[in-house]
């Protein structure tokens, strides 16, 4: 059996990159549609309670995963396989994780991914690309993050049987439902939604409805 994140993309960071007050505003609903350059609140996060300007102000501040708990290798991903001595941790301002995510993120961007994942956290503007490449793609069933912040998403009978509705919420589902969804109240989705609600505000945009994916059975 695949890991149970086996699509998800984030992780823990541990390489200082920079703070949220350099990086690239998300695309907020309401906004004009502009692609997510920045990775998705709270896998690099540096924040803490009394943190200047407060907690939701460091939510980028780590190029690479903190202490890797695996090599993120799924041996049984054929069409992806993993490459000899290579870890396929989080890196990157969206932490693209697995090999099956490394390999054809690669190809589409022209890279290897699998021989070389170590290029994402190295390489400032293929970090970027690949952050762009998961935010913009979809990996069926599950929509791009993008489509469903646009309003494109149109959910299927599975996923409204799994009520996976539009929202800030099914973009955490996308990236790390196998993790985070399904779970009243969880700490880390609280903290994605913290750091979202800051940049709707310094925008002066709404949040929308559906912030949170605690209904949702994940993709």
């Amino acid at each position: 059996m695949p890991p149970p994140s086996r699509q998800s993309s984030l992780r823990s960071s541990s390489t200082l990159y920079f703070s949220t007050r350099m990086m690239v505003p998300a695309l907020l609903k309401g906004s004009t549609p502009t692609p997510l350059l920045f990775k998705h609140p709270n896998a690099s996060q540096g924040g803490w309670a009394t943190a200047p300007d407060g907690p939701y102000a460091w939510g980028l501040c780590f190029k690479e995963e903190v202490s890797p708990q695996s090599n993120y290798c799924d041996s049984t991903n054929k069409q992806w396989p993993c490459y000899p001595g290579k870890s396929y941790n989080g890196r990157g301002p969206i932490q693209l994780s697995w090999n099956y995510n490394y390999g054809p993120a690669g190809r589409a961007l022209g890279f290897d991914g699998l021989k070389n994942p170590e290029i994402v956290g190295n390489n400032s503007v293929i970090a970027f690309k690949t952050a762009l490449w998961f935010w913009m793609t979809e990996q069926k069933p599950k929509p791009s993050c993008h489509d469903v912040m646009v309003g494109r998403y149109r959910p299927t009978g599975a996923d409204l049987e799994a009520n996976r509705t539009a929202g800030f919420g099914l973009v955490t589902n996308i990236i790390n439902g196998g993790l985070e969804c399904g779970i009243p109240d969880d700490s880390r989705v609280n903290d994605r939604i913290g750091y979202y609600k800051r940049y709707a505000q310094l925008f002066e945009v709404d949040v929308g409805s559906n912030l949170d994916c605690a209904n949702q059975k994940p993709f």
